[in-house]
């Protein structure tokens, strides 16, 4: 069974798109870009927005019964790839051996002209306690 997972302000709605999806034991999250609370995204430099996309990305699994230590495959877009040190510098910061599979590809643009990384992810779900 598909269970819809959101979080609040959910961003996505608008769009027609689930944040995430969970399934079973698995927990699939949309792409999580820098946008802040107001879902614009966060001035700055690319750690910050990276940091931003980051604690984005653990919301989301967090309200799918999940987290961080989860993960079980990333997908990391960027708009360029002069990033890349960038990117290692996030996984290290965020993740923790064993680290998650990943993709990163440089990719023209994102959703919003001023982002400059957006994060998918496949991570495992905690099981769901049957009600007694």
């Amino acid at each position: 069974m598909r269970e819809h997972i959101t979080t609040e302000p959910d961003h996505y709605a608008p769009y027609l798109l689930s944040q995430g999806i969970r399934f079973g034991d698995l927990l699939f999250i949309s792409g999580q870009a820098a946008g802040g609370q107001d879902g614009k995204i966060v001035p700055g430099d690319f750690l910050t927005q990276g940091r931003q996309a980051f604690s984005n990305l653990a919301r989301a699994l967090e309200a799918g019964g999940s987290s961080l230590h989860d993960v079980i495959k990333v997908t990391i877009f960027v708009t360029d790839m002069g990033h890349f040190q960038d990117v290692v510098q996030l996984r290290r910061e965020f993740f923790s051996a064993p680290y998650p599979a990943d993709t990163i590809a440089e990719i023209k643009a994102l959703y919003d002209p001023n982002a400059m990384i957006e994060i998918e992810a496949i991570a495992a779900a905690k099981k769901i306690k049957a009600e007694a």
